[in-house]
């Protein structure tokens, strides 16, 4: 067996990734994560699975930047998703980072996260009622892709009859983040970023004609900016409402996703859900631990570093594997195992320190409350046929997922 993992951590490529791979990448992280734990991998760069080397890395923002520009301009050119990743709050660095992320965490503090609560279960209990007229339902686009597009739509009060693109624009412009890209999905992306560019300057000139409830449309709050004066640049202020869409919807859906399909594969933790409702929170950071939406972050040394031992140059490109450092067993005692009840559980889904996620708090609120109704309304429901894997290593989620209600 321990040839084996060495084998598998020494043949592992992240260019050329296998079908098994993609079904369940963790036994690779795991052999990465006993035999080579910083990997340098054949186009140069390294590729991290230890929890304590992520943290250091995220800490660290002098060493390891998270500027994007010199990284994504061979990869994309001067093209509308070059810029669009380059101008986002999670690929800058402090002061321009900083800035950003004040004015976008002051249009989601928790008063006005407090506020969603009821929207958000009635929202929910919507889509369970349709579900329920179905009888049957395909868990992704029946229930769990739909909630972050509404909640999104509703935080930048895009007109409910205008939502329509919205999904495909971010699927599309996420799936230009894999380590590999074809020209299709490439094409693909840019289209995207234009669009929604477009539509973005239609509803933002809509807005300063007619300014929303600046405490809760983040779009008018953004615009505002601060009462000392500070805003966003035009190109900030659109980027980065196409960032809240896409850093709010895949990963939610895949958190609400990947939980209903965790608890139908334990059905003991879910018949404990059941007769524990008051452990949903618990339950969801299990669940953002176990099958972390987001698998991959990067980075790019700065300057010479020694990191777990190894010594990096400056100007060395870091993959940080979210999805391994969430299984290291020197952080998570038996960590394969999928306890609903786990604690302490500082997971790294959210990332940590200056780029930890700026609607964790959002994102947490919306899959307690679609996992827990959802399971309240369908106790015995169970995964029908079989699941459909996005197909991706970045952001790990299903397409579909065929399901009875019982």
């Amino acid at each position: 067996m321990n040839a084996d993992a060495k084998a598998l951590a020494a043949s592992f490529d992240l260019e050329k990734l296998t079908p098994e791979f993609y079904d369940n990448p963790y036994p690779t992280y795991r052999a990465l994560r006993e035999n080579e734990p910083v990997k340098r991998l054949r186009n140069g760069t390294v590729f991290l699975t230890r929890y304590d080397d992520l943290v250091t890395t995220y800490k660290n923002t002098k060493s390891f930047s998270s500027d994007k520009k010199r990284e994504f301009a061979p990869k994309y050119g001067d093209t509308p998703l070059y810029e669009h990743h380059t101008t986002s709050l999670v690929f800058n660095d402090p002061p321009s980072h900083t800035r950003v992320r004040r004015l976008i965490m002051g249009a989601l503090s928790p008063r006005a996260i407090a506020s969603m609560e009821g929207d958000l279960i009635k929202l929910v209990d919507g889509l369970l009622d349709a579900i329920e007229t179905k009888g049957a339902c395909e868990l992704i686009e029946d229930f769990a892709a739909s909630i972050p597009i509404e909640v999104i739509g509703n935080l930048l009060d895009v007109p409910h009859e205008e939502r329509g693109p919205l999904r495909d624009w971010s699927l599309a412009i996420l799936g230009a983040l894999e380590p590999v890209v074809s020209p299709e999905v490439a094409a693909r992306g840019n289209k995207a970023v234009a669009d929604f560019l477009a539509y973005l300057q239609t509803l933002v000139s809509r807005r300063l004609a007619k300014p929303g409830n600046p405490e809760r449309d983040v779009l008018t709050r953004l615009i505002q900016g601060e009462e000392n004066g500070e805003r966003l640049t035009e190109k900030e202020l659109l980027h980065n409402c196409i960032f809240l869409l896409n850093a709010g919807h895949e990963t939610t859906t895949n958190l609400i996703g990947n939980g209903l399909v965790a608890l139908d594969r334990h059905p003991d933790q879910k018949q404990r859900l059941i007769e524990n409702p008051d452990m949903i929170k618990t339950a969801v950071e299990e669940m953002l631990r176990y099958e972390s939406s987001n698998q991959l972050g990067n980075r790019m040394t700065t300057e010479k570093v020694e990191l777990g031992g190894v010594m990096l140059d400056a100007g060395t490109s870091v993959t940080l594997c979210i999805g391994a450092a969430n299984r290291d067993p020197a952080q998570f005692p038996d960590p394969e195992r999928f306890d609903i009840a786990r604690t302490p559980n500082r997971h790294l889904a959210f990332a940590t320190g200056a780029h930890q996620c700026a609607g964790m708090a959002l994102a947490r609120l919306e899959g307690a409350i679609a996992i827990s109704r959802f399971l309240a309304r369908f106790p015995n429901y169970a995964v029908s046929g079989q699941p459909v894997r996005g197909g991706r290593v970045r952001f790990r989620g299903f397409l579909s997922v065929p399901c009875a209600l019982g």
